[in-house]
C-alpha cells in the first residue's frame, strides 16, 4: 500500500516543479489548450447533431406508436453523448502529449536534468520525425486499449447495483494506469523503452501507478483542469519514470537558469570557529 502514497507524492511534486519553474510551465500549457479547443468543438458538434444522428440510425423506430420512439432515441443521444465524454477523457492525454510531443520533451528533460545527481538527461538521440511517428503509433495502440476498455466498463454499467458501485470504480483505476502509461511515455521514449516493455514495467508496480493516475483521472473529469495540470503531470511522471527504472532522483531543485535553488539562495555562512558579524 505503501506505493499509493508514492504515486500521488510524484504527482504533487510534479506540480510543486512547475510552480517553481514559471517559463516551463507556461510553455506546457500551450499544447493542453489546443487540444481543448478541439475537444471541445467536438463535444459540442455532438450534442447539437447527436440526435439527428441517432434518428438516421434508428429509421425501424419511425412507426413506433406513442412516446416510445423518442424515449428510445433519447436514449442512445445520451448514451452516445456519454460514451463519446468518456472517451475523450481516456484520449485527452494521448492527443494532448501528440500535439504537444517537442514542449513536453523538452519539459520532461529539464526535469530529469534537474534532479539527476549530474545534471544530464537521457536522449534518444532519434530525429523529430522519427520521435513523433513512434510516439503516435504507441499512442495509437494505447487509444485503442483505452476505448475497448470503455466499450467494455460502459456495457457493464447496464449490470443491476454493480453497474452503478463497482463499475465506475474500476474505470477510474483502468483510467489512471493509462493516463500513467501515456504520460511516462514521454520519460520512457527517450530512454529506448518500447511499448511493450513500459507496460510491463508500469503493471509491476500497479499500486504506484494508481497512486499516481487515478487522482489526476478524477481531476481531469472538471472542465479545463486537465489543461492547467498537464504541465506538472508530465513532470511528475518524469520522475515516476526514474523510480520505475531505478534511477536516483536528487530532491534538490536548480532554478530555471540551471543552478541549484539552494545553493543560490543560502546565505554564506562564517568559518566554523569564527565569531559571527557583528560580535
Amino acid at each position: 500500500m505503501r506505493d499509493l502514497g508514492v504515486g500521488f507524492g510524484y504527482l504533487l511534486k510534479g506540480q510543486r516543479w512547475v510552480g517553481r519553474h514559471g517559463k516551463s510551465y507556461g510553455f506546457g500549457l500551450l499544447p493542453g489548450l489546443v487540444t481543448l479547443v478541439l475537444y471541445a468543438a467536438a463535444l459540442v458538434a455532438l450534442g447539437l447533431w447527436g440526435e439527428d444522428a441517432v434518428t438516421w440510425a434508428t429509421p425501424f423506430a419511425d412507426d413506433w406508436s406513442g412516446p416510445w420512439a423518442g424515449l428510445f432515441r433519447g436514449f442512445l443521444t445520451a448514451v452516445l453523448f456519454a460514451l463519446g465524454l468518456l472517451l475523450a477523457v481516456l484520449s485527452f492525454t494521448a492527443v494532448t502529449l501528440l500535439i504537444g510531443q517537442p514542449f513536453y520533451e523538452s519539459l520532461s528533460e529539464r526535469v530529469d536534468r534537474d534532479v539527476s545527481a549530474d545534471g544530464t538527461a537521457p536522449e534518444s538521440g532519434l530525429p523529430l520525425w522519427r520521435e513523433l511517428w513512434i510516439s503516435a503509433r504507441d499512442s495509437l495502440r494505447i487509444l485503442v486499449r483505452a476505448a475497448l476498455w470503455g466499450v467494455l466498463l460502459f456495457a457493464l454499467g447496464f449490470v443491476p447495483v454493480a453497474g452503478q458501485t463497482v463499475v465506475p470504480v474500476i474505470g477510474f483505476f483502468v483510467t489512471g494506469f493509462f493516463l500513467t502509461e501515456e504520460l511516462t511515455a514521454v520519460a520512457l521514449e527517450r530512454r529506448g523503452v518500447a511499448l511493450r516493455e513500459r507496460l510491463a514495467l508500469l503493471r509491476s508496480r500497479k499500486l504506484l501507478v494508481w497512486g499516481f493516475g487515478t487522482p489526476l483521472g478524477l481531476a481531469f473529469l472538471v472542465p479545463f483542469v486537465a489543461v492547467f495540470l498537464m504541465p506538472g503531470a508530465v513532470a511528475g511522471a518524469t520522475l515516476l519514470a526514474r523510480d520505475l527504472r531505478g534511477e536516483e532522483i536528487e530532491e534538490g531543485e536548480r532554478d530555471d537558469d540551471g543552478e541549484d535553488a539552494d545553493a543560490a539562495t543560502a546565505l554564506p555562512q562564517p568559518p566554523t570557529g569564527s565569531p559571527a558579524p557583528g560580535r
